[in-house]
C-alpha cells in the first residue's frame, strides 16, 4: 500500500481548517451581496440606479457557485485527510455537521434558479 510521508500528513491537516476559514469569509461576503440585492429591490429612483450598477445579483450568484464548489471540496478533502492519516473515518459530530452543511449549501444552490426573476413564485419570498 502507498505510504504517505509524515511531513505531508502533518501539513495536510492544516488545509481543511484554512479552507473552512476562507469559506466563512466568503459566506459573509455572499451575505453582504444578498443584502445589497434586497436593498436594490426595495430602492427607488437614483438610489436604485446606483445599486443596479453594482451588479450584486451576478456577484452573489457567482459567489454561491464558488461556495458550493469549495464546500464540497472541503468536505471530501477533510474526510480524505482523516482517512489517510488514521486509516478510518471517525463518525462523530464534526463529520455529521460537515456533511449537513454540505447538504444545505447544495440544496440552496439547487434552489437558486427558482429565485431568479420571472419564476412562477413557487419559492417563498423569504428564501430569495
Amino acid at each position: 500500500m502507498f505510504e504517505i510521508p509524515q511531513s505531508v500528513k502533518v501539513w495536510s491537516q492544516f488545509s481543511h481548517p484554512a479552507l473552512m476559514w476562507a469559506l466563512l469569509a466568503l459566506s459573509i461576503y455572499a451575505l453582504y451581496l444578498g443584502v445589497q440585492i434586497r436593498r436594490t429591490r426595495s430602492a427607488e429612483g437614483d438610489a436604485k440606479k446606483e445599486l443596479i450598477k453594482g451588479k450584486y445579483n451576478i456577484k452573489h450568484y457567482q459567489m454561491g457557485s464558488l461556495l458550493l464548489a469549495l464546500m464540497v471540496l472541503g468536505s471530501v478533502g477533510g474526510m480524505a485527510i482523516t482517512y489517510l492519516n488514521n486509516g478510518k473515518l471517525f463518525v462523530g459530530s464534526h463529520l455529521l455537521a460537515g456533511l449537513g452543511m454540505t447538504g444545505i449549501i447544495a440544496t440552496s444552490a439547487a434552489l437558486s434558479p427558482l429565485c431568479k426573476r420571472g419564476t412562477t413564485g413557487h419559492v417563498p419570498a423569504i428564501l430569495c
